[in-house]
């Protein structure tokens, strides 16, 4: 039990390691699809190239997520839509002049800059043979095509200006929408899954997949200006850098726009790569973007996957097994104990993700980026059942025999808790921290999504930019991770388990059968 107790506290240790002070300078963020990821790249190294440090959280969160964290000061500028902004988080104000929209941002401390040059509208596309076919070149001709399958962005569905809104609007029939990632819609509609979806109309895939946009005939979308949304007091905060982010003002012709959308997602070069040729040809900005290897990205996210792992892992350590004691011991109160953990399971990981945004915010905890504290709390909670319930069913399945024998020499109830109870579930005990160790692994790759960095960022942009390769540059080292748990639990089990509790090998059970 002295070993367990020093590696116990070797954990509090580890756990409390200082990760470094967060990034200095200006806070960047993009939302998850490339146009915003690209554009947040010329807002960041527009910035940089005055000398002023710049963090990027790319592919951040949807729009609500993105425009909270601007309002509460957790990152400072992100490119936006003035229609999103309208419909999305001013949603009774959806008549408002571009003027009136500043001065009500303003209320929020949030500046907006003029349109950048391009908008970016919803529309409705479908494959061409399918729009020849039927006969479909405006949104109207969908009604009388109730066969027709429909895939929409789960933002779009819940929007106001989205479809629920547009199907009364058309009167349109389709009841059986699926709700898709934007990236992943346009897969299903190459695979002939479904056979429309929402687009954006300056996507590169429209043109790459010879896609047909259905005329928006009763002029049902608003208009999505592209600006740049920033806080009020940056200006105080980083001289010269509201300028640099304004002269973006009117710069960025739609054409351009999609050529650099189309460069990326063609995988011919990067996001900062697109961005530093932009800023180049037009502001005769020299930024070198230097290539990294795929070894070294591996590596890097290793690193950040592990620090997820381990920030949320080790404080459920020490508040499951207690848990799990009190469950044991105290029957009634398990019973409540065992319920709310359970509970916690039961949520799914991307509302669990965004319900503790907030509370985490009010804490004053780095929320967002790479150091998420939502993406660590979302864990820790996640990482309680398997303990806190291997450890009550540890310990109540140990033999009543053990306790009396225990009490009859007069052992107090701590020493027979510390010295025979908890080596006794040991075995329970650990299977349980396993168990939540390889669903950490697994888990944390939707801190992505937060803005957390590890294994999560390739897959969340290999998706974006339907790139099986990135994909598997998340999802191989995340597989191989919770391998090498599996047998670092293995190897603690051997070192740490009384050698009469633990379970015989092949080996050890064969010379048993034949001693």
């Amino acid at each position: 039990m002295k070993r367990m107790l020093l590696i116990m506290l070797a954990l509090v240790l580890l756990a409390t390691v200082p990760r470094g002070s967060a990034p200095s300078g200006v806070k960047v963020a993009s939302k998850p699809f490339t146009e915003s990821v690209l554009l947040g790249e010329m807002l960041t190294q527009m910035i940089r190239s005055s000398d002023r440090p710049a963090t990027h959280l790319a592919q951040l969160g949807g729009t609500r997520i993105v425009y909270d964290a601007l309002k509460r000061g957790e990152i400072d500028v992100y490119p936006e839509y003035t229609g999103t902004i309208l419909q999305v988080i001013y949603p009774d104000h959806a008549e408002l002049s571009s003027r009136q929209l500043q001065e009500l941002l303003l209320q929020d401390g949030i500046r907006m800059s003029d349109p950048l040059g391009f908008s970016n509208n919803y529309a409705i596309a479908v494959r061409r043979e399918t729009a020849e076919k039927l006969g479909l070149s405006t949104i109207s001709d969908l009604a009388a095509h109730p066969e027709l399958r429909l895939g929409f962005s789960n933002e779009f569905i819940d929007r106001d200006d989205g479809w629920k809104n547009l199907r009364t609007r058309y009167n349109l029939p389709h009841k059986d929408i699926a709700g898709l990632n934007h990236d992943i819609a346009y897969r299903q509609l190459a695979s002939e899954v479904i056979d429309g979806l929402d687009v954006y109309t300056t996507d590169a895939q429209l043109a790459k997949m010879d896609l047909v946009l259905l005329e928006d005939d009763l002029e049902y979308f608003p208009r999505y200006e592209a600006v740049v949304l920033y806080r009020a007091d940056l200006g105080k905060r980083f001289p010269d850098t509201v300028q640099r982010i304004l002269s973006l003002e009117a710069s960025i012709p739609t054409k351009r726009i999609m050529d650099l959308n189309a460069l990326v997602v063609s995988r011919e070069v990067s996001e900062s790569q697109a961005a530093a040729v932009f800023l180049q040809e037009k502001f005769d900005i020299d930024n070198s973007v230097e290539d990294i290897s795929v070894a070294a990205q591996v590596w890097q996210r290793t690193l950040e996957h592990c620090d997820l792992v381990r920030r949320s892992l080790i404080p459920a350590l020490f508040v499951a097994i207690p848990l799990g004691v009190i469950a044991a011991k105290l029957p009634r109160l398990g019973q409540i104990v065992m319920a709310l953990v359970g509970i916690i399971q039961t949520i799914p990981a991307l509302a669990l993700l965004v319900l503790l945004i907030a509370p985490m915010a009010s804490l004053k905890l780095d929320t967002l980026g790479s150091g998420s504290a939502t993406a660590v709390a979302a864990l820790f909670l996640y990482s309680l059942l398997p303990i806190v319930r291997n450890t009550a069913t540890g310990l109540s399945s140990i033999s009543p025999e053990h306790d009396e024998s225990a009490a009859a020499l007069g052992l107090s109830s701590r020493f027979r808790l510390l010295q025979i109870e908890l080596p006794l579930a040991s075995p329970s005990i650990l299977a349980g921290i396993k168990t939540a160790a390889v669903l950490n692994v697994g888990f944390a790759t939707l801190g992505a999504l937060v803005g957390a960095r590890g294994y999560g960022q390739p897959i969340l942009t290999g998706i974006r930019l339907n790139d099986t390769g990135l994909i598997m540059q998340g999802a191989v080292p995340a597989a191989c991770l919770a391998v090498l748990l599996q047998i670092f639990f293995e190897w603690a089990e051997h070192h740490l388990v009384p050698a009469g509790l633990r379970p015989l090998s092949a080996g050890d059970a064969d010379a048993a059968a034949h001693g």
